[in-house]
This record gives structure tokens, C-alpha cells and sequence, in this order.
């Protein structure tokens, strides 16, 4: 299967309220029209609220698999926070690239993501909190998330550039010693003991 940047996604922090109280948030992104610089920190025009989780050199980007996305709209459907028909946009799990052709279990740590004009190192998986929850519209969103394994991955900024929606990349594999789905299961089991 090709491997596509099928949007590009972007947010700035502003407040939301979740349970009662303002919260500030950059998780509800929206698609962006033409190419985006990528820099060490991130997409021009996109905000992390929470830096000591999101953000920074590690965690410039976050893509998430768009195989996934029919399955929240189910189980979004199934607890009445939207319709059938309602469609997620991209970028509403909170992903600056939503992709195709490249899922949890075939992602590993140091694999880099070859674009037309830049490059991305897989470095870690996104762990989901309490706003994940928020922008699902349901409280079982993170608990989902965590039993699947479907966390997309965050990824560092090899060679800075730019990104457009539409563009293929090429998955240039990396030593091969730690999985996404490996690296995931075990942080969630050792935050269970």
C-alpha cells in the first residue's frame, strides 16, 4: 500500500472547557491549504498547550493512521456524541499528518519518513490524556485508544523543509529494535503495576 500524507494539519492553543473548568488545548486541528515549513520544533502554525508532554525536539510532529479513523467514528456514533453520517475531520484525534499505508505495528523507533522536501524519525508513541477524551466527546475515548493500540507516533525533525497534503514518503527503516505498538503496550503495562 503507498504511503500518503493525506492532510496536513495544524492548531493554535486556545481554551476549552472540559469538566467545568477552562483548559487550554492545541488538540482540535484543522487541515491546512499548501506547503508548511517544518522546523526542528514543529509546523509553522501549530501549538502544543502542555510542553512537558507534547512539543519539543522529540515530539515536533504527531501523525496518526487514517485507517483508524472509521472506527472512531463508530464507537462515536454507538455512544450518541454524533451521527452516523457525521465524518471526523482530519486532524481531530490531534495529529499534524494524517497518513495512510503505515500503522502502529509497522512503525519502529528510528525509521525515518522520507518526504519530497524534508525528513521525520519516528521517535515515540503518543500517549493519550483526559482532552483526548474531551475532543472524542466521550469518556471511554482514552481507554479505547490504550486498548487498541492505536496511538499514532510522534517523530522528530531530521532534515527540516516542507510539507504539503497529497505528497508520498518513503519509510526508510531504522535499527529495527523497538516497535511503536512493543514500545507502547509495555509503558501502559508498567503505568497498570
Amino acid at each position: 500500500m503507498p504511503t500518503t500524507l493525506l492532510s496536513l494539519n495544524a492548531a493554535l492553543v486556545h481554551e476549552v472547557e472540559i469538566g467545568g473548568r477552562p483548559v487550554m488545548t492545541g488538540i482540535a486541528k484543522r487541515s491546512v491549504e499548501g506547503p508548511r515549513a517544518v522546523m526542528p520544533l514543529g509546523l509553522e502554525g501549530d501549538e502544543q498547550a502542555d510542553l512537558s508532554v507534547h512539543g519539543g525536539l522529540s515530539k515536533a510532529i504527531y501523525a496518526y493512521p487514517s485507517e483508524h479513523y472509521p472506527f472512531w467514528q463508530t464507537v462515536r456514533a454507538q455512544a450518541r456524541v454524533a451521527t452516523w453520517n457525521d465524518v471526523l475531520p482530519p486532524g481531530a484525534i490531534g495529529e499534524n499528518l494524517t497518513i495512510t499505508g503505515l500503522l502502529e505495528n509497522q512503525a519502529w523507533i528510528g525509521d525515518v519518513l522520507r518526504f519530497p522536501n524534508c525528513e521525520l524519525a519516528v521517535s515515540e508513541p503518543r500517549f493519550p490524556c483526559f482532552k483526548f477524551n474531551a475532543a472524542m466527546g466521550f469518556n471511554q475515548a482514552v481507554k479505547l485508544m490504550t486498548a487498541n493500540g492505536w496511538c499514532g507516533f510522534y517523530l522528530a525533525v531530521r532534515v527540516p523543509g516542507t510539507l504539503q497534503a497529497g505528497e508520498a514518503f518513503e519509510v526508510i527503516p531504522g535499527p529495527r529494535e523497538v516497535g511503536i505498538s512493543e514500545l507502547f503496550r509495555s509503558r501502559v503495562a508498567a503505568q497498570r503495576r
